[in-house]
């Protein structure tokens, strides 16, 4: 195996790409190229640089991951269906049958919440009875409910620039939308790592978490009705949000995903479930993984968060409390990995430590827009 992975290593990329790897990239450049030659006079040139990074990052994402090549094609076709149903009028996504129950933003993303729920039953049915099949019908339904969220944003950025030109924007400005970034992101390092550790019944761990937010998002966009697009507030209104807030929530989902392989490690441990769970040993490198991907974009995110503070605000750092508590879970989950690392601690302790971490992260997404207030604030319930 040593052997075989140095020779990969050693053969040069262009000899590793398939047809499919370069049908791919050509897909996403030639879609990437027709949005430019669409949008590029209402454009910055960083809006330009964010474009053709984003391409790039596409393409490098699907030769990686071979599932994306399929996913990402399939969720923006879907969007692109629901877009054409719109023909330009807004007030066709309440009259017409596609729009109505399924490809408007708000239908996709219910669609998006019950798969969830219905995959995370499947899930644990499939431990209960130990059925590969219906594993793989877990896994098929998270599939789903990744495709139809995805979707579900790319068509709600639609609808915004049909409000009004000065109205539209990318769909990560408000706690419903990220939330559904949450959930997706979650749901697809997940899938990932799924495939990677073959371990199917992870699903039954992670799922939860996933329904956990599905439900906030439901109470949020029923009660607060949440889910009505809104200008942005001018602290928004900058290309610093494209970028800032998905890397933080590759880094939320990162951490809420150790969390929960965490629980499961525990609970293997304990001798719960441990025939019907994979071993802690994978569970625990699973959560190293997920750890140290959170750790690098949860960084990169607090570096971009401290560039916009300074281009907004004038100052790279206001110990504002948002900006006190991104540090408080940087340098958690900064110590977990060197206590790993350089201690060379495994099993109880690191499980209940990154479980322990999911509280403290989601303190200061949540906790700190609720409870305390500062140059965040905007971003409360």
């Amino acid at each position: 195996m040593e052997l075989a992975t140095s020779s990969f290593a050693r053969t040069p990329l262009w000899k590793r790409l398939s047809l499919w790897d370069g049908a791919y990239a050509l897909l996403i450049l030639l879609a990437a190229g027709y949005s430019f030659r669409l949008y590029h006079q209402d454009m910055d040139v960083y809006e330009q640089g964010i474009l053709a990074g984003s391409a790039l990052g596409l393409i490098a994402l699907g030769w990686f991951w071979q599932s994306w090549r399929w996913f990402f094609p399939l969720a923006g076709g879907v969007a692109l269906l629901g877009i054409a149903d719109y023909q330009h009028d807004l007030a066709r996504g309440q009259t017409a049958f596609w729009l109505k129950f399924a490809l408007a933003s708000q239908s996709a993303i219910m669609w998006m919440c019950t798969l969830f729920f219905l995959a995370t039953a499947v899930y644990w049915l499939g431990v209960a009875r130990r059925s590969d099949l219906l594993l793989r019908m877990g896994r098929g339904l998270t599939w789903a409910a990744a495709a139809m969220g995805l979707a579900g944003l790319f068509v709600r950025w639609y609808e915004s620039y049909l409000i009004a030109p000065d109205v539209g924007h990318i769909p990560v400005s408000n706690l419903y939308e990220v939330m559904v970034l949450f959930c997706l992101i979650t749901a697809l390092m997940h899938l990932y790592y799924e495939a990677r550790f073959a371990v199917r019944q992870a699903g039954a761990l992670v799922l939860p978490v996933i329904c956990a937010t599905v439900g906030f998002i439901l109470w949020y966009s029923l009660d607060r009705q949440a889910h009505e697009i809104q200008p942005l507030i001018p602290a928004l209104q900058s290309w610093w949000m494209k970028i800032h807030v998905p890397a933080n929530f590759v880094g939320y989902g990162s951490f809420a995903l150790a969390a929960m392989l965490g629980v499961g490690e525990l609970l293997v441990l304990k001798g719960w479930l441990k025939d019907r769970l994979p071993s802690a040993e994978v569970l625990d490198e699973m959560m190293y993984k997920a750890i140290s991907v959170g750790f690098l974009f949860f960084t990169i995110a607090t570096i971009l968060g401290a560039m916009w503070a300074a281009d907004a605000w004038g100052g790279y750092w206001s110990w504002d409390p948002k900006e006190t508590w991104a540090l408080i879970v940087w340098l958690n989950y900064a110590a977990w990995l060197h206590i790993r690392l350089v201690k060379g601690w495994r099993g109880a302790p690191l499980a209940w430590w990154s479980v322990g971490g999911l509280l403290v992260t989601t303190f200061a997404f949540l906790g700190v827009n609720m409870f305390l207030s500062g140059l965040h604030s905007y971003g409360g319930l």
